[in-house]
């Protein structure tokens, strides 16, 4: 059965953590609100779904799956749940916690960067929050980047099936979405970003790795994959790609 996946058509965003597992998979699936709307598709049938008042467990906000009549959000939710059948998680119990542990590290990461630019309401302008928004990067950039890739350095290192991979010996969706924190921090704070991985170089080698896999290398050269812009989770502004304290 064909997936349904259901984010903003414009952003990366959240949504492109679980469009990345999809592709390394090979897995079949439509990107709903890309479509066109004149096929049943686009923003307005994503929001339809948002809104469907007959769901008893409805989504709080995309992106969200339509697995047949199963719907569910929250990214690391979504992943969890698709991993088992794309083979993105080992098959012990214990495998696959930790695996999401790894995930919600990254999501506590993602939230933070997004917050470098809007620390104080999603609702507000950046530049109605510009002057708590450098003290707020200054802080990512210096301290709490540097303290989340360390520990993605160290465990690793400390994989008893040696540092290729985030947990055992093949990729999981949580190297997918290490990825993907890659090339947005990449994005976002070219330079502070750089600094830190200069020193975190298993990140950057699974890193690479992934996008070395064929199915995801393919996904990154086609029009399927929206490029990073001012309007998603991570966005360039270069006063805050804080210098070195």
């Amino acid at each position: 059965m064909t997936y349904e996946l259901h984010y903003w058509p414009t952003i990366p965003g959240r949504g492109e953590f679980v469009r990345l597992a999809l592709e390394a998979a090979g897995a079949p699936y439509i990107d709903i609100a890309r479509g066109a709307e004149d096929a049943g598709r686009g923003v307005p049938a994503m929001l339809r779904t948002l809104g469907d008042r007959s769901l008893r467990q409805p989504p709080f906000a995309p992106p969200f799956l339509k697995d047949g009549d199963f719907v569910i959000g929250q990214t690391a939710a979504i992943l969890q749940y698709l991993a088992p059948a794309l083979k993105l998680v080992a098959r012990s119990e214990q495998a696959r916690a930790w695996t999401m542990q790894i995930q919600l590290t990254i999501a506590d990461m993602v939230t933070e960067a997004h917050d470098t630019h809007h620390p104080i309401a999603t609702s507000l302008y950046y530049e109605d929050q510009k002057a708590e928004a450098l003290r707020r990067a200054a802080n990512f950039c210096n301290e709490r980047m540097p303290k989340f890739l360390q520990w993605f350095e160290r465990i690793l290192s400390q994989n008893p099936a040696g540092d290729r991979w985030l947990v055992g010996n093949r990729m999981s969706y949580a190297d997918l979405s290490l990825f993907q924190l890659v090339e947005g921090l990449r994005y976002a704070f070219p330079l502070a970003a750089g600094r830190v991985l200069s020193r975190t170089p298993r990140v950057v080698g699974t890193h690479n790795r992934v996008a070395a896999q064929p199915r995801v290398a393919a996904y990154l050269r086609s029009e399927r994959r929206i490029a990073f812009n001012e309007q998603g989770i991570f966005r360039r502004y270069p006063e805050l790609d804080a210098p070195a304290g």
